[in-house]
């Protein structure tokens, strides 16, 4: 196989593993492996099949020490935020469904095997038959799975607002609100079951617990702003198809906040400051 197959297939890939893993530097990690078996591959007739089985493989191998560590992180675990710097509407709109950090934690509560037959087939569109062939299972247990996924997914899951503009203006109002201490203005805007899940991995001050409704959110968030410490700036951002934020102290990323909006208010905040899982996040 040669290295213009590979790259051509690399998009889809990552985005697979990026699913599949919820870390983008563990994704990476799969597609550098993932390349020096295909560097050495011969008589592949179907490059994408091959790699993806590779690469779907290679996840769950992953996912089984995965398992493990997740058990003993500090406080609540989000994703590796991917921050988009050029995306239309429609793009963002489709990240923010498959991509959003919300729908990745929801994507944790499936088994390894669930989740890679669920992204597969309902995210990346490969008949039962190939998913059978990839994850090395029969047809009939490949749609049971998929079948078992729909249920833990489903009603659980987020539709976002298409008005993209509109949730990034919302987000906006909200920061400053935070920011000038405005309670009310803060609480208008957040729906009555709002959620704010903050992940800081025991290496940065964060909430160990989701914090839940209008009242308890802004009052958390206002207290945090308005602590003393080194100016933060703050840029406009796509983090996984969301509206929301980076922070930035003296150029290095210190945060990303991804802010959930549905029917004009904003249903969930997630903030990502381990340090570890900004280190690959670049400025818009």
């Amino acid at each position: 196989m040669t290295l213009e197959d590979f790259l051509a297939a690399r998009p889809m890939l990552f985005a697979l593993a990026y699913r599949m893993l919820g870390s983008s530097s563990e994704a990476e990690d799969v597609l550098q492996e993932a390349w020096l078996r295909a560097s050495t591959a011969q008589g592949v007739h179907n490059t994408e099949a091959w790699l993806t089985t590779v690469v779907t493989r290679l996840c769950l191998d992953v996912l089984g020490s995965a398992r493990a560590r997740r058990e003993e992180y500090v406080g609540p675990w989000l994703p590796e935020p991917l921050v988009a710097v050029d995306e239309g509407p429609e793009q963002a709109a489709e990240l923010a469904d498959s991509v959003s950090l919300a729908f990745l934690v929801l994507l944790e509560s499936l088994t390894p095997a669930e989740r890679a037959a669920f992204l597969l087939r309902e995210v990346f569109g490969f008949d039962y038959g190939e998913v059978a062939s990839m994850l090395e299972r029969s047809e009939a247990s490949c749609r049971q799975l998929v079948s078992r996924a729909h249920q833990h997914v489903d009603d659980r899951r987020t539709r976002f607002s298409a008005d993209r503009e509109r949730a990034q203006e919302l987000s906006l109002r909200f920061l400053i609100a935070c920011q000038t201490g405005d309670l009310e203005v803060v609480t208008s805007l957040l729906a009555a079951d709002a959620v704010l899940v903050s992940d800081g991995g025991g290496k940065a001050k964060a909430a160990r617990r989701p914090i839940n409704g209008p009242d308890r959110i802004g009052r958390f968030l206002i207290g945090v702003l308005q602590k003393p410490g080194p100016p933060i700036d703050y840029v406009p951002a796509s983090i996984n198809g969301e509206a929301g934020v980076i922070g930035l102290v003296e150029g290095v990323v210190i945060t990303a906040v991804a802010v959930e909006v549905v029917d004009d208010v904003i249903t969930g905040i997630r903030i990502v400051s381990n340090p570890d899982k900004l280190a690959g996040v670049k400025v818009p």
